[in-house]
């Protein structure tokens, strides 16, 4: 057995299998037996102490649909989503264009960019809640002594909560888009921009037409990466607030651990809701992703 096992693993035709298994069997142990699971308890009364378990069939996700805090919560995500991915790619793709050369400056300025990255999203929504806090922020106390703003509490107003935290999220992101971008920067060959410069064209017209098509690819990648991340909002909002004002900031992942973890503890609704998510997700993420990859099989086929 183990001779036909070292014969197996030998040949170059079926190597790529013994390196894949580890991934593969990783994948099955925490995607694949978690959602199946998820499916199941989702069918069923369940809470987290396990006290009273008893298949529900369809009624999990019926309440779903006539639940008006799912529909804001996924109205809230949504929202965030559409609005902090493009403004998340647009700003990591200009800095990444700026910061692409190979010189010190630009070395320095990448490495200062990508510290938020490494950083935790909860002690980043800490400190930005003390920075902008009402009572002792610094934020709202230098617009208070500098252009007589008062009044200003970022986290807790109705109209700017979903604001300041798209914006925490994009301030902290970014630096992951633009460190793609700029491998993709500096992957395209210095021959297009020297021939374009010889036809008179300038920055722009080359970042238009020379920069942007040869970064689709990596553009895609980001989208269809950030779109994901998005969409799985948690850990800002529930430093920051907690899902207020009013409910304005709570997102579907709030939403789920707010019914499954703390007070009713149904696991079985806050199941249903996950696998609504899933759709979700796969309903914005796969055009996008098949999109990409038409695109690219057309152009290896030209």
């Amino acid at each position: 057995m183990l001779k036909k096992i070292k014969k197996f693993c030998y040949r170059q035709d079926k190597a790529a299998y013994v390196f894949l298994a580890p991934s593969l069997i990783l994948l099955f142990l925490f995607a694949f037996i978690p959602l199946v699971c998820s499916i199941i308890i989702s069918v069923m009364n369940l809470d987290i102490f396990f006290s009273d378990v008893q298949l529900a069939g369809l009624k999990n996700y019926l309440e779903a649909f006539q639940d008006e805090r799912f529909w804001n919560a996924l109205k809230n995500t949504i929202v965030f989503a559409v609005i902090e991915v493009p403004v998340q790619i647009i700003l990591g793709l200009l800095v990444a264009n700026l910061v692409a050369s190979t010189s010190f400056f630009s070395k320095v300025a990448r490495s200062i960019f990508f510290i938020p990255v490494v950083c935790s999203m909860a002690a980043i929504g800490v400190v930005w809640s003390l920075l902008l806090d009402g009572t002792i922020g610094m934020v709202p106390y230098f617009c208070k002594e500098w252009f007589g703003i008062t009044g200003l509490n970022f986290f807790r107003n109705i109209s700017t909560a979903m604001g300041t935290v798209i914006a925490m999220t994009v301030w902290k992101n970014f630096g992951y888009t633009m460190s793609i971008l700029v491998v993709g920067i500096q992957a395209i060959p210095k021959d297009y921009f020297e021939a374009s410069e010889i036809d008179g064209a300038n920055k722009i017209q080359q970042f238009f037409k020379i920069t942007i098509p040869q970064l689709l690819p990596s553009l895609g990648f980001c989208l269809i990466t950030n779109l994901i991340g998005s969409l799985q909002v948690f850990d800002q909002v529930y430093v920051t607030t907690g899902g207020g004002p009013q409910r304005a900031t709570e997102t579907l992942v709030y939403y789920i651990y707010k019914t499954g973890f703390t007070n009713p503890f149904d696991l079985g609704y806050a199941s249903a809701i996950s696998v609504l998510m899933l759709l979700v997700i796969l309903a914005l993420s796969l055009p996008v992703y098949f999109k990409m990859f038409r695109g690219e099989k057309q152009e290896g086929i030209g």
